[in-house]
């Protein structure tokens, strides 16, 4: 680590490279004494608490710390930019206390639904998928499913309607259900 005496010696705009690339924490520290209190002052001048001024100050200061390969000299001095970050940070939290955050699991319990609002929804979802799935069955096994299910017959009444013999029909339907499964993701 480089001796105080001779990082005290390089400018301000020039110990910024040193925390940027080398994270050098005696550069960190000089910037930080030199800029903490004016920083403060100026976030004062906004009519805000010395806590928050001393908070939003510090929140400046690790900013330096995480971002100082930012910086850019050609487009502003040190100060300039330091003191850009302080007024952004304090209209970020003036926004905040605007908006505050809400934590929605405080409100859980409070928040009663008059129905099931996503019961629609679900139904007509899984409709489309029953009717997708459908679609891929012969045209044997759509016949026994439609029967079964949205005529509501019995496996006797379905092979009496379509003539085939009642082993056939439940074979059908068993296959039938197998290809549905595998179709809706039910690896059974």
């Amino acid at each position: 680590m480089d001796e105080p005496s001779t990082l005290s010696n390089i400018s301000h705009g020039q110990l910024v490279p040193l925390i940027a690339n080398d994270k050098n924490k005696e550069a960190f520290r000089i910037l930080f004494y030199y800029f903490a209190p004016r920083l403060k002052s100026y976030l004062l001048n906004f009519n805000i608490g010395d806590q928050k001024a001393e908070d939003l100050t510090q929140e400046v200061m690790i900013t330096l710390w995480h971002k100082a390969e930012k910086f850019d000299p050609e487009k502003a001095k040190l100060s300039t930019w330091l003191f850009r970050i302080a007024r952004n940070k304090y209209i970020d939290q003036v926004r905040k206390q605007k908006y505050p955050e809400l934590n929605v699991d405080d409100h859980v319990a409070t928040m009663v639904a008059p129905e099931k609002t996503d019961q629609k929804l679900e139904k007509k979802q899984t409709s489309t998928l029953i009717q997708s799935a459908m679609e891929k069955l012969s045209v044997e096994q759509k016949v026994v499913i439609d029967l079964s299910f949205f005529k509501e017959l019995s496996h006797s009444q379905i092979a009496q309607e379509t003539g085939l013999p009642l082993g056939t029909v439940k074979t059908r339907i068993r296959t039938a259900f197998k290809a549905l499964r595998v179709e809706l993701g039910d690896k059974r």
